[in-house]
């Protein structure tokens, strides 16, 4: 797919809406880099600090900013295909398809974690609940959160109670099992990633309620255009950052602790459950925090063009990550799966955006879309862009 010249568009984009994207890619980048990079057994004190670290900040904080994002879109799609006299169900569906269609490819050859089917999937849900009244939707999605983190904690207690940690040795033998998967040939990646895909399923389906509230709450912004008019709602949002990081920043270190110790790994889930509960708030003050330095400072609003640039290309932006960690990680290319320590995947992925926020801002000087984005524009649209 190439890049497609094109005039600038007649109507103006909801600015902050690409600069909450392109904040986001950093913080999935940081999540799906641990993963891909695979289990190390023996490492460091400074990487283990560094990923207790990542768990308490990071961790569970930007998949809710994208899905919170995607509901939002979804309220400027329809609006964009009401201005155009267009029906908007064939459009959607069309959409929908072809973010499934991407994140199989994505999950099958690339990486497991992918959230675009799980995307592609809960937009029939968003469209079934369109017309919700914002505030009916907000309720909607405390439930789930509070539903979600409800069973992750039982479920967690049960294992407390009931289960034993990890023996260490069982712990390496299953690393070294999956490494072995991941550095074999492309056969081999993609058959783990199959694997994964299928052992995970039960998981994902309970963290799509997670998701479909971050939605829902999306779909209730737009509604009522709360990106559209960032200096309506500046107060609001300082309160949010008051308020949203003593609680996302407490709920995190508890979900850190149990996590990555000192609890054992029979703590796991509750810390998930924590994690549910709490990182909404975080996510929110992250948001909000940006949102109201970008509008009010010159060095914001500097910050704001740069990852804007990116978050129009958030998806092309999303796989080419994945591709390049493929590359780096599994039988693709260099197969250092499980060989990477945390301090050195930071700084590999601190690299790696660097590189996305630059080559993104070339590109949107020159171009409307990047390929992925050119690619779903056309088949929402049944016409070339």
């Amino acid at each position: 797919m190439f890049l497609v010249s094109a005039p600038s568009p007649a109507r103006a984009r909801v600015r902050e809406v690409d600069v909450l994207r392109g904040f986001a890619l950093f913080g999935i980048l940081l999540v799906n880099a641990s993963v891909m990079a695979g289990p190390r057994v023996e490492s460091g004190r400074a990487d283990d600090v560094a990923a207790w670290l990542v768990t308490a900040l990071v961790a569970g904080k930007f998949y809710p900013l994208f899905a919170f994002l995607f509901g939002y879109s979804f309220v400027l799609q329809r609006a964009a295909a009401e201005r155009a006299g267009a029906p908007f169900a064939p459009r959607h569906l069309r959409r929908l398809l072809c973010l499934l269609a991407l994140g199989l490819a994505h999950g099958v050859l690339l990486f497991s974690g992918d959230v675009l089917m799980v995307y592609a999937a809960l937009s029939l849900v968003l469209f079934a609940l369109r017309d919700i009244a914002p505030r009916t939707a907000v309720r909607v999605a405390v439930w789930l959160v509070v539903g979600c983190a409800a069973f992750l904690l039982a479920w967690g207690l049960f294992t407390v109670v009931y289960a034993q940690p990890l023996r260490a040795g069982a712990v390496a033998a299953w690393a070294q099992e999956r490494a072995a998967a991941y550095r074999g040939g492309p056969g081999s990646v993609v058959e783990a990633n199959l694997r994964r895909l299928r052992d995970t399923l039960g998981w994902n389906v309970l963290y799509a309620l997670d998701i479909l509230a971050a939605l829902l709450v999306g779909l209730a912004a737009g509604r009522v255009g709360l990106l559209a008019d960032v200096g309506r709602y500046r107060a609001v949002m300082r309160r949010v950052v008051r308020w949203g990081l003593p609680v996302g920043l407490g709920g995190g270190v508890v979900m850190a602790v149990c996590r990555n110790g000192p609890l054992d790994s029979r703590w796991y889930d509750v810390g998930s459950a924590v994690g549910v509960l709490t990182g909404p708030a975080l996510t929110a003050a992250y948001a909000c925090g940006l949102l109201v330095w970008v509008a009010g400072t010159g060095g914001g609003r500097r910050v704001g063009a740069v990852l804007g640039s990116a978050g129009r290309l958030a998806l092309t932006n999303y796989l080419g990550q994945s591709l390049v960690m493929a590359v780096v990680f599994t039988g693709y290319g260099l197969g250092l799966y499980g060989w990477t320590g945390t301090l050195a995947l930071l700084a590999g992925c601190l690299v790696l955006y660097g590189v996305q926020l630059a080559v993104s801002g070339w590109v949107v000087r020159r171009f409307r879309y990047g390929p992925a984005e050119w690619l779903l524009r056309a088949v929402t649209l049944a016409r070339r862009p």
